[in-house]
């Protein structure tokens, strides 16, 4: 969890090192223990007003499809770079037309230990037909919460934030010796 400065210069780094003609803006950028996730808007592609769903549908496909294509070896270059100066791995992903389509990103590996009335939901999923496996039926449930749940999530990130911060000025904080100390008072190594 990153406090709301270190994202805004997490943000200001990315929109700051990307070429300017990579997106036509820059949406998000998003971060958590393992992965810096891009996404940018990029122009949708020209069709006449009558256009069909399956007409537009192809025509947002292909824009994005050529996009990654196109622009592959810059971003690559800013990732690198990125993965050096943060130690995550950046992950890349565009909006268009309504559309967000994601590139290769980190699926990192969660263990954690469920009792059986747990294991019951998940293996309800499997025999629905919902999943395939409990790993599936687990990552559909955290997909479920997600989409469910925005608002309070918000909320609790909005609260970690804010424990971060007053930590951060605790007794227990790094930071310069004040000029009126004592000097007993100073912790030595010895």
């Amino acid at each position: 969890m990153i406090t709301t400065e270190e994202h805004e210069k997490l943000r200001g780094w990315f929109a700051g090192r990307l070429p300017d003609d990579l997106f036509e803006s820059l949406g998000e950028v998003t971060v958590d223990r393992e992965e810096i996730t891009v996404i940018g808007r990029v122009p949708e592609p020209r069709l006449t007003e009558s256009a069909s769903d399956a007409e537009r549908e192809a025509a947002v496909g292909s824009r994005i499809q050529e996009f990654r294509e196109r622009t592959r070896d810059a971003r690559v270059a800013v990732a690198r770079e990125a993965e050096h100066r943060f130690g995550k791995k950046v992950s890349w992903g565009v909006e268009c037309g309504g559309e967000r389509a994601l590139f290769t990103h980190v699926a990192a590996p969660v263990m954690t230990r469920l009792r059986q009335p747990q294991r019951q939901v998940l293996d309800t999923l499997i025999a629905a037909g919902v999943a395939r496996s409990r790993s599936d039926a687990l990552a559909w449930c955290v997909r479920l919460v997600e989409r469910h749940a925005d608002d309070w999530l918000t909320e609790l990130r909005d609260s970690l934030e804010h424990v971060q911060r007053v930590r951060s000025q605790g007794p227990d904080a790094p930071g310069p010796i004040a000029e009126d100390a004592d000097p007993e008072d100073t912790p030595t190594d010895g």
